[in-house]
């Protein structure tokens, strides 16, 4: 198991996300990607039908159809049986609810200072709780680790 804290400061998370969605499915992975806000999975939910003329992302919203192997939801449920959270635009787990995932990523915009806090909350969160962390930012164009937390 591995968290992993994404510090996006030079791309937008609709731009991010859908990359890292891709190489999940390519492993194999489910993935449930909870949302803070209905209205931003909805448009999270279209722009993954359109984001490339050359890739297709099955997955579902909360609401609509069954569980496919990416689920956008608001709620703790995991229809999909996913191995992989990704927490987006404030959504928030425990350490103990993490601990029932492979991996879990938290995804925070660092130019909205309430974002960084609560990061900077689970962060510390998660390595009292011991759990093996990693904190990623963007700088020129790639991700830099730029600190790990072990169990």
């Amino acid at each position: 198991m591995e968290i992993r804290f994404y510090h996006l400061t030079q791309t937008p998370l609709e731009h991010t996300l859908p990359n890292l969605l891709a190489k999940s499915l390519e492993r194999g992975w489910r993935v449930l990607v909870q949302g803070g806000d209905e209205a931003r999975l909805r448009f999270l939910d279209s722009h993954l039908w359109t984001f490339s003329e050359d890739s297709f992302l099955p997955h579902g919203l909360e609401g609509e159809g069954g569980a496919q192997p990416i689920w956008l939801t608001t709620s703790d449920s995991n229809p999909n049986q996913a191995g992989v959270l990704m927490l987006i635009d404030g959504a928030r787990a425990t350490p103990a609810r993490m601990q029932g995932f492979d991996l879990v990523t938290l995804f925070f915009d660092g130019a909205d200072q309430a974002a960084v806090t609560l990061a900077r909350e689970d962060w510390k969160a998660v390595t009292e709780a011991k759990l093996p962390a990693v904190y990623w930012a963007q700088e020129n164009g790639t991700w830099v680790q730029k600190a790990k937390s072990e169990a």
